[in-house]
């Protein structure tokens, strides 16, 4: 039985072509390396699971290549490149601040600074989590940042730009990635899941894309997850009910109750929904962003914005021509005062009854208007 490797690290990127999600950052790197325009130290921020890490490795090791190829990926097959591919290249150091973070395990780096490469051109210093450093040792790596020796060039990764030092960054070059959009996210799920021999529905491609929150490691650690519960097969029902997401089902069903002026029927959604084990501010939260989406989806040019499958997308541009611009803005307005009034309220399920009970009033009330 072969030994079972996780996505995050079997599909981690090699290359500057298979990173997701961050063209603009990779162009840069590879024109930076064809222009010889390397600066001594970089910064790269940005939330957790969105490539930082992978680029700085993908990065070290396309500069030490002997051989790169004319779009500035690294070879695979010089020395340097098999090295690094087997784990024992002594050109790229790795250094986690989060528990190496004392000024001498700095000096220990500064110390090991001076020391040339055996091959290629550049000792690179990747630095994970540099916002952790402490104050003290910030102050002892300053002056190696700004004048390193010129074969070392130094890689910092933080998720918190805020807590470095404003002199640290005026040493690097700052490049902050953005958080993996639904839709790339969803398309390198399938891309794995094609490789893997996995039949999924673009749906529940779309519902693990958007529980990652822009964090493509993320992505691939729930795709995992939903392998092993659902087998080869994704469907979009087995991936709700595995992440405890509230199907969309609820709510096309809920505004249409609304519509119908049919309280009864809301009240036993909800019912139906607690039972799930839903708690009412994320009930308001997710009808919320649905009564958006519906607003969204009535704009032929907005309708584009929709983080949702292509199947999933009809429905809403559907339910978007039964639901007038007016009834929807009344409903995002009773949505946001019972988001509010939820929060003080000693009997929660009351609050989100009432608010049900309003949503289903808006038509009778407009009729009513005098």
């Amino acid at each position: 039985m072969s030994e079972f490797i996780v996505s995050a690290r079997k599909y981690r990127p090699t290359t500057f072509e298979s990173v997701v999600g961050q063209s603009a950052i990779t162009v840069t790197l590879k024109n930076a390396i064809l222009n010889k325009h390397l600066a001594q130290a970089y910064l790269f921020c940005g939330p957790r699971g969105v490539g930082k890490t992978t680029c700085a490795r993908i990065f070290a090791k396309t500069i030490n290549c002997l051989n790169p190829t004319a779009d500035m990926e690294p070879c695979n097959e010089c020395e340097s490149c098999r090295a690094f591919n087997e784990d024992r290249s002594y050109n790229i150091h790795e250094l986690d601040a989060a528990s190496n973070n004392s000024v001498e395990d700095i000096r220990n780096l500064i110390d090991q600074v001076r020391i040339p490469p055996q091959i290629g051109n550049y000792s690179v210093y990747i630095i994970d989590e540099v916002h952790m450093l402490s104050q003290a040792a910030f102050n002892a790596f300053l002056k190696t940042l700004e004048e390193p020796p010129r074969h070392a060039i130094f890689i910092l990764a933080t998720t918190e730009k805020h807590k470095v030092l404003p002199t640290i960054l005026s040493r690097c070059q700052v490049y902050n990635f953005s958080r993996i959009t639904v839709e790339d996210a969803a398309a390198q799920l399938a891309r794995v899941a094609e490789k893997e021999g996995i039949k999924a529905e673009p749906e529940a491609l779309t519902v693990i894309a958007q529980k990652a929150d822009g964090a493509m490691r993320d992505a691939l650690s729930i795709f995992d997850q939903i392998v092993s519960f659902s087998g080869n097969e994704i469907t979009y029902e087995k991936a709700v009910a595995n992440l405890n997401v509230l199907d969309y089902d609820y709510f096309f069903r809920l505004v249409d109750a609304f519509k119908k002026e049919d309280t009864a029927t809301c009240l036993s959604i909800y019912d139906e929904i607690l039972d799930k084990g839903f708690e009412g501010h994320h009930f308001l939260s997710g009808l919320g962003k649905h009564l958006r989406d519906l607003l969204v989806a009535s704009n032929e040019k907005t309708a584009q914005l929709l983080d949702v499958g292509a199947s999933i997308r009809t429905n809403y541009i559907e339910q978007a021509k039964v639901c007038e611009p007016w009834f929807i803005y009344e409903a995002l307005k009773i949505i946001n005062e019972a988001e509010t009034s939820y929060r003080m309220s000693q009997n929660k399920r009351l609050s989100v009854e009432y608010a049900l009970i309003r949503l289903c009033n808006i038509e009778y009330e407009k009729k009513n208007e005098i």
